[in-house]
């Protein structure tokens, strides 16, 4: 037995079970909620510790010599099926990464793309991949610019993994980040929840029941901007993905030291979505999403804003979803349809594992 006696977690939709033995990597550990977080703070910060990374945002924020603020990030991709309805591992790629960097109020402007390819995989299908990577990439007006090739024995790879890498030109006097969520603030979402999760799970034919329900992914950048030009007072931007909107908007209160409240009767999910999560067992705030927006404003400015999302591609269904206050800073809360308040807390395990 061994003599370390902190805790891991046996993984579970919503609710670890702890262990005693801290020595493995567990699928949870992917999840974007508390087993993530934990291994990051554990693990990693220590190791990697600088002021940029410890902000804690999507995407790092740095000054170069000639004085221009860029904003970079990176992420890999290892989602199953490589194809699904609305998306397939090359556009989730390039959006991904596009979108974190927009999260700061940054211009995207260049990618790179690394692929771990296993021995097998079929030639015609990376080339579809490429196609669609090339294709979000024109959507966002990004250049993919650099990259990578490895392959890997057969049945080392699930046929495909990509990382990708953002560099975007920070917007002037743009200050967005987790930690300006303000008491007042008004939550906006772009649109309905859990849309990217439940269709991925149905391409595995997990759902037990036929739906045309599509996956959201989507480049947000441009619907970024559109917001940006409304607004000189938009303090947070975030797209919910692991973990979904629940386990984002904790992030946001905790770095902030706030408390935000969110009405169920204003968020918006669709029917496809609300069966599955109901057969399931699911939540759709768990549920990740992969191009939609979180947008934490003025209060004077919201209504200007959402008219304005309103009228862009991915934000046509946008919302006033909830508020930001000052008691219970950290925590989230939920106002039921019933009128009771519920606290909304971090994922737990991993609720769909391989969807991104």
């Amino acid at each position: 037995m061994s003599n370390n006696t902190e805790p891991i977690y046996i993984e579970s939709a919503m609710c670890p079970m702890p262990i005693r033995d801290r020595g493995y990597v567990i699928m949870g550990h992917g999840s974007g909620g508390k087993l993530s977080h934990d291994l990051i703070a554990a693990r990693f910060l220590p190791a990697f510790d600088n002021e940029i990374l410890r902000a804690g945002n999507d995407a790092g924020v740095v000054q170069t010599p000639g004085c221009t603020a860029l904003a970079i990030s990176t992420d890999s991709h290892v989602v199953w099926p490589l194809f699904f309805p609305g998306g397939d591992i090359g556009k989730l790629a390039v959006c991904g990464t596009v979108n974190d960097v927009a999260m700061m109020g940054a211009r995207p402007m260049y990618l790179t793309a690394g692929f771990i390819l296993e021995e097998g995989l079929e030639i015609g299908l990376l080339e579809r991949v490429v196609e669609s990577m090339q294709t979000a990439a024109a959507e966002a007006d990004v250049q993919i610019v650099a990259g990578d090739t490895k392959v890997v024995e057969r049945g080392k790879a699930d046929g495909l993994y990509i990382s990708t890498a953002g560099v975007g030109v920070m917007l002037p006097a743009t200050q967005i980040g987790g930690a300006n969520a303000r008491p007042g603030d008004v939550v906006i979402v772009s649109g309905s929840l859990g849309d990217h999760g439940i269709a991925v799970l149905g391409a595995r034919g997990e759902l037990g029941f036929e739906s045309d329900l599509q996956s959201d992914v989507a480049p947000l950048n441009h619907l970024v901007t559109a917001v940006l030009e409304t607004s000189d007072n938009v303090h947070v931007l975030r797209d919910p993905t692991r973990g979904g909107l629940a386990t984002t908007l904790n992030e946001i209160a905790r770095q902030s030291q706030v408390s935000i409240m969110l009405y169920e009767n204003k968020l918006l999910v669709r029917p496809a979505v609300r069966a599955a999560c109901e057969m399931l067992g699911f939540d759709p705030l768990y549920i990740a999403n992969e191009g939609k927006l979180v947008v934490i404003v003025a209060r004077e400015d919201a209504e200007a804003v959402l008219a304005t999302m309103r009228q862009t591609r991915y934000g046509a269904e946008a919302v006033i979803v909830g508020e930001v206050k000052a008691d219970a800073p950290g925590r989230v809360l939920l106002k039921t349809s019933f009128g009771s308040t519920r606290i909304v807390d971090v994922l737990m395990g991993e609720m769909l594992p391989r969807i991104c």
